[in-house]
């Protein structure tokens, strides 16, 4: 019988000393560059400690740029401090993108408050009643938080939202905090009147991070992933440029040198350079892509998933001079397909306002450019390009409504 290839993989040589380390997973210990986005939240929920309702918060900001990251941390030393002067304090994080209905959010946390007891099959109506019965038992401050709030589909957001806050209007001890987490920096626009009033929030927007601040976090995780010296100034370097050109994500340059330290190990090689960087950039720009995509709320998918299934068989725009300009989309053709797509997947139409708003977002995330219609084309509209592969993508957003 052949060795097994395992014990080879096993004892080969790596520039690794822990991989996990330089996976985009992982928590460091500490944040740079995000001090004042940490003492900001840190003074929001701080009325908890005081047995006081804390704020309710939501937190903008592009991929890649710590939200998740530093809510995570804060919340952390929130608990540590209120179990130390045994403060009544339960959090709970969720993932929207998991759980993307009223009903959902409230059964995960009655699970999480019942820990030995089997909630299916129970009305809505009761699940709500045992969350509010558990909180008031126990006179638990709760803070909730809902990353890619986004994600809860569109007719449940509203309800979701306003319950939670109100819940509060029935507690003598206690409160009900939540604390949403957004890449979409127009999703409390879309919220009814109702909701908006019913939060009383406070908001942060967290910038992407420039090259000098990308080098910076690299240097604080090179040691802890890899052997020592093994990887090259320049690596580092190549990396952080070459994310703060594409979108400032802290994401894409540790996936990027992740990647670089595979490629390495693959070749057999000692060292990490800027080489295996510009190599290994196909690759996570690919999975990176996949990200922001699978990110997006339901609406911008489809926007963007009707211009790529436009831009499969693109009409040739036809200008008065004669010249046809190829892979170019009217707006309006877009906005048409966009209606069949929300109909066929039971979604919402939004209103063409909205329809421009999303197209400015999807160009603000670099997915395609857009233009006005000027000399030579006949009307006035804005014209579309899809910067990227249009069977991939569509294929992509395609693949996760399905699912």
């Amino acid at each position: 019988m052949a060795e097994n290839i395992f014990y080879e993989l096993l004892n080969q040589d790596s520039v690794f000393i822990d991989k996990t380390k330089i996976s985009p997973h992982y928590t460091p210990v500490s944040l740079p560059f995000r001090n004042q986005e940490i003492k900001t939240l840190s003074i929001w929920l701080s009325p908890v400690l005081k047995k006081a309702k804390p704020h309710n918060i939501f937190i903008y900001g592009k991929v890649g740029t710590g939200k998740t990251t530093v809510v995570k941390h804060v919340i952390d030393n929130l608990l540590s401090c209120s179990k130390e002067h045994s403060l009544p304090l339960y959090t709970i994080y969720i993932n929207c993108r998991n759980f993307q209905t009223k009903n959902a959010v409230l059964f995960y946390c009655v699970q999480h408050f019942f820990p030995n007891k089997n909630f299916v099959g129970y009305s809505k109506s009761f699940i709500y009643d045992k969350f509010l019965t558990y909180i008031k038992e126990k006179e638990l401050n709760f803070i909730v938080v809902l990353d890619e709030v986004d994600k809860i589909k569109e007719r449940e957001i509203d309800d979701l939202i306003y319950s939670l806050t109100r819940t509060n209007d029935e507690l003598v001890f206690g409160s009900v905090s939540v604390v949403g987490i957004s890449n979409n920096l127009f999703f409390k626009s879309k919220l009814d009147l109702r909701t908006k009033s019913s939060l009383c929030q406070q908001e942060a927007v967290f910038p992407p991070y420039d090259a000098e601040q990308l080098k910076e976090i690299l240097k604080q995780r090179v040691p802890l992933a890899f052997k020592a010296e093994v990887v090259d100034v320049s690596a580092i370097n190549a990396a952080a440029a070459l994310s703060a050109k594409e979108s400032g994500d802290a994401r894409t340059a540790v996936m990027l040198l992740l990647r670089a330290g595979e490629l390495a190990d693959l070749n057999k090689e000692k060292r990490v350079t800027d080489q295996d960087v510009l190599k290994a950039k196909a690759k996570v720009e690919s999975e990176i892509i996949k990200s922001m995509v699978l990110t997006l709320p339901v609406q911008l998918q489809l926007v963007l998933l009707a211009i790529s299934e436009k831009s499969l068989s693109p009409k040739a725009i036809l200008k008065i001079t004669g010249q046809l300009d190829s892979n170019v989309l009217y707006s309006g053709e877009v906005y048409e397909k966009y209606e069949e797509l929300c109909k066929k997947y039971s979604e919402k139409v939004v209103s063409t306002r909205w329809f421009r708003e999303y197209i400015n977002e999807l160009e603000t995330y670099g997915f395609i450019t857009t233009t006005v219609s000027g000399k030579g084309v006949k009307g006035n509209t804005t014209l579309i390009k899809l910067g990227f592969d249009a069977k991939n993508l569509a294929n992509m957003i395609v693949k996760e409504f399905s699912e």
